[in-house]
């Protein structure tokens, strides 16, 4: 049975979450303030965490990037309000996927659903290894590195660079990477594939001072050979 946490400092929604998901047949804690979430997060084996990012005692940003100097676990953020900024920065810290208050509860499911659908996948080992010039990803590892150095990358930042460059020197629609990368029954906007090049440019490109990842006006991305400059 797939174990989730949900911090939420709203009891009755932290009730009410919780109780939809023991009826979906996921075990449920739910607690209602960030140190104890973190305590809990760090201290306990979970599938999952449902994070509110309005927290008493320590906020959900704190909370999400502190898990993630230790774990890897699935984040879905809840914001209070349809701020871009709070998204981009809840995906900055960590987050997997963002849900605006209010939400339906049907989404959130559908959500959770997405994410461990795509779990299996990272014990997937695939037979082959990734190299472009000094680029280098390990599939079996699910790691990636530029002339022996690693790069730390997500889950979903080594998703993307994994689908864009196993389709390399091909030019890829936001849609198709969205469909893919968080997959099709993803209810956000396809500007998060943007603020997710973003991250791995920052991390590959900007980092080595080579340009992998290119924009192709009007489709998508492409990414191109070290050798195809």
């Amino acid at each position: 049975m797939q174990k989730i946490l949900v911090v939420e400092d709203d009891v009755k929604i932290a009730r009410f979450i919780e109780l939809e998901l023991q009826h979906e047949g996921f075990e449920v804690q739910a607690v209602h303030d960030g140190r104890t979430g973190l305590e809990r997060a760090l201290g306990e084996a979970f599938d999952l965490i449902v994070l509110d990012i309005m927290l008493p005692g320590l906020n959900g940003m704190e909370v999400c990037r502190r898990i993630r100097l230790n774990s890897e676990i699935p984040i879905i953020m809840l914001t209070a309000k349809d701020d871009t900024m709070d998204k981009v920065m809840g995906l900055d810290f960590g987050a997997d996927d963002y849900m605006t208050k209010p939400f339906a509860i049907e989404e959130l499911l559908a959500r959770i659903r997405r994410i461990f659908r795509k779990a299996p996948a990272t014990n997937t080992v695939p037979a082959n290894t990734f190299i472009s010039g000094n680029l280098k990803i390990d599939y079996n590892q699910y790691t990636a590195s530029y002339n022996e150095n690693a790069i730390e990358l997500t889950k979903t930042e080594f998703d993307l660079l994994h689908y864009l460059a196993e389709n390399r020197n091909i030019a890829l629609s936001r849609e198709q990477i969205l469909d893919k990368v968080w997959g099709y029954d993803y209810f956000g906007e396809t500007k998060i594939v943007d603020v997710y090049i973003r991250y791995l440019r920052s991390k590959i490109d900007d980092q080595f001072k080579t340009k992998f990842i290119h924009t192709v006006r009007g489709v998508g991305y492409l990414f191109k050979d070290e050798d195809h400059k």
